[in-house]
């Protein structure tokens, strides 16, 4: 049969009058459309009279060939019209281009409407239809995960539902919950999925606690929350409810907690037995005291400060040489030592270097002693029950005025933040010093000590003190106290206090003041997404530049972690157009913020803005590779920041410098190759004499941050589980701002997050256990301490030689030879024994060699031990051990162990009070001495 070049014959039969003939057309058409659409196209409107004429038998028929006609025309609006007209002749499961496209280009039209807040838009039902059959063929063919991604995008909660239902419930609510936590843009939908979920969770055979905790927890449904810890514990299932209470304190706010604890029965006290020693109380306790125990933070307070003392691997040498190498007079470099010693032993307890650099200490003047007496509180971090002892010889007493103003303020400042979002203790003593004091620099450490110590409490007497210091007009004090009211209010969307905040920005003159309030706004807006809208559209239309880079700070914080598309494009047209470096700086920087669950984009996005001719523009994007990528050792990242480490400009330098050690914090030489150069170049920057202040000060700052913690912690802005971890994104928020005033470096300190695999048995104790990493011990070893420089032995200096003299001795060399050339010598040969046995020697050497460096593929780890985050999925319990986890997943941080055998006396490991010396370790038998306070010896 020969091939049809022309579809003109079937054309004409479109104009016959039977309709038999009309039917057999299309039919024909339908088949050769993909090929003569360009000639059919001519008849178009006959093929639509068709469609149109209600007495036509096949008028679905006709539809879709003018759909196919369009389609190949390009005009898929008119195309995907007809193809809803041909109703059942449109075949969902034909496997071409014009059907794939078609169901598209239908779904993209139904989830725009459905998206459309106002839902006027009546949807077509011809278009329902469709998307129904789709939902149904991906149901038959179990693509699950398909019909659910439609579905959250078009907002249908009864498919997610009837779909969860149909598949592996399992698998497809976690698929969900990561989906909705990731994807999904619109927060009143999110929230509408996350109770859907709870729901689900709860039907399931074995319901999935953790999870359900989780979206608990973005709900700030503090009741069911409740509700659950108290039936986990009347079924007996109280490990559960102490995994899911230490996850909560991980993860929620402190105003969430505290609720929870009131929620929870509360306990009748009973007598202790006057011979309970105090070792067995935590045994006593009833579950709920210990739930409310770890709820208040004080258990894993308690757990990650032991932790970060038993481990603390700082290496003194590197601060020394550093302080060496710089002038101490000069105040920049004296406060660079200062937060890098602070980062260094952050939460360790050691205040060794301070001890054996007393003289050096005593130099720091004015707001440099207040950063350094502030360095205490980052140092102690944690130690809830003793800050206020630690701190007693410097934090204002009443009638005694010895101390500097600025070693108390800086105490305040201190004791904030060894309490940083557990302040429940010491806010009373921080309200009464900042009520008792007129002096600005003592109300501006009071002011940040209430910020940090009673961050998201949202407590209104807190909030009315530091507005009657912020109306007291002073620049020092007003600026703390506004950024500390946004830190009070944090997340909590009080309109009352925006306003307020808003209406004193305009009206004072301080600089100061409305650079604080710019940046505790958006912190009253964390999280609000779209709600914070109307807000950042007012500040970004502000004529102060202030107030706009307040704006931008607001974008960052409402919509932190949430990749969201609107926000970036606002941030990257504000970093190209504002005419202030500031606001373009911040926005650039923000971009951190808002892609923290995405840092694989960022290097893209911020290329070239890294090659922007404003150096603003391009330290900016330093810190956006910093914050995002801090703690994963991302290669391209870092290959970004490398041009940017010689950039003429000295704070981009910096800026460089800095984002370098948050990407490279734990990675070691084995697992990143970058890190060995760049611990190099930091103390190169360090040394040199013809450096700028600025550039060192990163470098500085830098060794500090990438050994954080006694190299025991990482920069974490999202939890273990994925959830955005708020006191360290509004820590690092607070950090960005050193740029203009030094003391707030020491907030980085809030997103420090010790990297351990802490496990607990059913009292809170931590017993002895192995588990194992399968990976090479090297892969994830500390680094080597520095080795302190040999004593320096005096070389001898090679003697001039002339060339005459040189000649004179080649001559006598020949003579030398021809003589011994004449006379026979017997040459002393070694016999073949001697050879035999010297190759011996050199085949055991060599297997020796070989033996040292063939490493194990594996490594036993204990209890309590350092495990980095990469480090996490290699980590595997024996199966012959007597604890396991009681979560499946992502083991890591403090877990609750089951024991199997119950019966057996537990080993435990017994805490050590920190002593400031090995010697106390060791000395088993006598109990380790507390701390003895002691004065830094500043001079007023």
């Amino acid at each position: 049969m020969t091939a049809l070049t022309s579809a003109n014959g079937i054309i004409a039969l479109l104009d016959e009058q039977q309709p038999e003939l009309k039917v057999y057309a299309l039919q024909q058409l339908n088949t050769l459309v993909d090929e003569f659409w360009a000639e059919i196209s001519d008849s178009i409107a006959k093929i639509e009279i068709l469609y149109e004429d209600a007495a036509f038998s096949k008028r679905e028929l006709a539809a879709l060939v003018a759909s196919k006609v369009y389609y190949n025309l390009g005009e898929l609006d008119d195309s995907l019209t007809f193809a809803l007209g041909a109703g059942q002749s449109f075949d969902l499961s034909e496997d071409s281009e014009y059907v794939t496209t078609i169901i598209s280009k239908c779904i993209d039209k139904y989830i725009n409407i459905r998206a459309a807040s106002a839902m006027s838009e009546k949807i077509d039902p011809r278009l329902e239809d469709i998307v129904e059959r789709m939902f149904q063929r991906c149901a038959e063919d179990c693509e699950y995960e398909q019909a659910i991604g439609i579905a959250l995008e078009s907002r249908r909660l009864d498919v997610v539902k009837s779909i969860i239902q149909k598949g592996d419930a399992n698998k497809l609510l976690t698929y969900v919950l990561d989906v909705c936590m990731t994807l999904v843009q619109n927060l009143e939908f999110r929230n509408e999925v996350l109770r859907l979920l709870v729901d689900l969770y709860e039907t399931l055979k074995n319901p999935d606690y953790i999870s359900i905790s989780q979206c608990l927890v973005h709900l700030n449904d503090t009741t069911a929350c409740a509700n659950m810890l108290k039936s986990l514990v009347e079924k007996n299932d109280e490990l559960m409810a102490y995994q899911i209470s230490f996850d909560l304190e991980e993860n929620a706010t402190q105003e969430f907690l505290s609720k929870v604890s009131k929620e929870l029965p509360v306990e009748p006290i009973v007598e202790e037995e006057g011979d309970s020693t105090e070792e067995k109380k935590p045994k006593n306790d009833t579950p709920f005291k210990k739930i409310k125990s770890i709820l208040s933070g004080e258990e894993s307070i308690r757990l990650h400060l032991e932790f970060l003392y038993r481990n603390n691997h700082t290496d003194l040498l590197i601060l020394k040489n550093t302080k060496n190498a710089l002038e101490s007079r000069n105040s920049i470099y004296h406060s660079a030592v200062t937060f890098a010693n602070a980062f260094m032993q952050a939460g360790t307890t050691s205040d060794e270097f301070l001890r054996q650099n007393l003289d050096w200490l005593s130099r720091a003047t004015n707001w440099s002693k207040f950063s350094a007496t502030a360095a205490l509180g980052v140092i102690h971090k944690g130690q809830l029950a003793q800050s206020m002892n630690l701190l007693a010889p410097y934090l204002p007493q009443e009638g005694v005025s010895g101390n500097s103003s600025y070693s108390e303020g800086g105490s305040l400042y201190a004791l904030g933040l060894i309490n940083a979002n557990h302040g429940a203790e010491v806010l009373n003593f921080l309200k009464t010093a900042l009520k008792d004091t007129s002096d600005d620099v003592i109300q501006h450490g009071a002011c940040l000590g209430l910020g940090v110590a009673g961050m998201a409490t949202a407590n209104e007497g807190i909030y009315e003190d530091l507005k009657n210091v912020l109306f007291g007009d002073n620049a020092v004090a007003g600026e703390a106290a506004g950024l500390s009211m946004g830190l009070i209010m944090l997340g909590t969307g009080n309109e009352e206090a925006i306003d307020e905040m808003l209406q004193y920005a305009h009206e004072t003159q301080h600089e100061k003041i409305i650079r604080g309030l710019a940046i505790g706004m958006p912190f009253i807006m964390y999280g609000k997404e779209e709600q914070a809208d109307d807000l950042i559209k007012k500040l970004l239309e502000d004529k102060d530049p202030v107030l706009r880079y307040g704006g931008i700070y607001t974008i960052a914080m409402a919509y932190s972690g949430t990749g969201n598309n609107k926000a970036i494009r606002r941030l990257l047209h504000v970093a190209v157009s504002d005419v202030n470096d500031d606001v373009r700086r911040a926005a650039v920087t923000s971009l951190g913020f808002v892609l923290l669950r995405n840092p694989k984009q960022v290097p893209r996005i911020v290329q070239l803005l890294a090659e922007s001719y404003n150096p603003h523009v391009r330290y900016g994007a330093t810190l956006a590779l910093g914050i995002s990528c801090a703690g994963t050792g991302y290669i391209d990242a870092l290959e970004l920041l490398e041009p940017m480490t010689k950039d003429p400009v000295d704070f981009v330098r910096q800026g460089a410098f800095m984002s370098q050690a948050m990407i490279l914090i734990q990675q070691t030489e084995n697992s990143n190759p970058k890190v060995a150069g760049v611990r190099k170049m930091y103390e190169k920057i360090i040394g040199d004499k013809h450096e700028d202040p600025m550039a060192k000060f990163g470098a500085v700052l830098a060794q500090g941050i990438m050994d954080a913690g006694g190299r025991n912690v990482t920069i974490s802005l999202l939890s273990r589980t994925g959830h955005a971890n708020m006191p360290a994104i509004v820590g690092m928020a607070v950090f960005t701002q050193f740029w203009y005033w030094y003391p707030l470096t020491h907030m980085l300190s809030l997103a420090f997050t010790p990297t351990a695999v802490i496990g607990l048995n059913k009292n809170l104790e931590t017993p002895r256990f192995e588990f194992v990493s399968n990976a090479k011990a090297s892969l994830f070893a500390y680094p080597p301490a520095l080795k302190p420089p040999s004593a320096t032995v005096v070389e001898k200096v090679a003697t001039a030689v002339l060339s005459t003299t040189a000649k004179a001795k080649a001559r006598a060399k020949k003579i030398e030879k021809e003589k011994v050339d004449h006379m026979d010598i017997d040459e002393d040969k070694p016999s073949i024994k001697d050879e035999d046995m010297q190759e011996d020697e050199k085949k055991e050497e060599r297997k020796n060699v070989q033996k040292k460096k063939k490493e194990e593929n594996f490594e036993i780890l204990e209890n309590m031990a350092r495990v980095v985050p990469a480090q996490l999925r290699h980590i595997a319990f024996k199966e012959d051990s007597r604890y396991v986890p009681v979560k499946q997943e992502n083991v890591g941080g403090i877990i609750m162990l089951v024991d199997r055998k119950p019966d057996e006396e537990e080993d435990l490991i017994q805490p050590r009070v920190p002593a400031a010396d090995t010697t106390a370790r060791n000395a088993a038998e006598e109990e380790a001495a507390p701390f003895e306070p002691f004065q830094y010896p500043f001079e007023d």
